[in-house]
């Protein structure tokens, strides 16, 4: 797996700050939220994961460069 630079980390803490609303789009884990699942973000740690209390109870973070979430009324990914 490769990490993210601390400027592509600096990035995802802007765009996904705490308390941002997001949208599961795709999480390749067999735990996994169904896809469509909301959550609130509780940050972005050191390689790029954004940290998320999804609304079903799940705690799995969206890993950078594997699953994808979007902004809650974003249009694109």
């Amino acid at each position: 797996m490769r990490f993210p630079s601390k400027a592509t980390v600096e990035l995802l803490r802007n765009r996904y700050p705490v308390g941002t609303r997001v949208e599961l789009v795709q999480m390749d884990d067999p735990q996994a939220p169904p896809v469509g699942t909301k959550g609130t973000v509780r940050g972005v740690d050191d390689i790029g994961s954004i940290m998320v209390a999804w609304d079903n109870g799940s705690g799995l973070s969206v890993a950078y460069g594997a699953d994808i979430c979007r902004k809650v009324g974003d249009t694109d990914a």
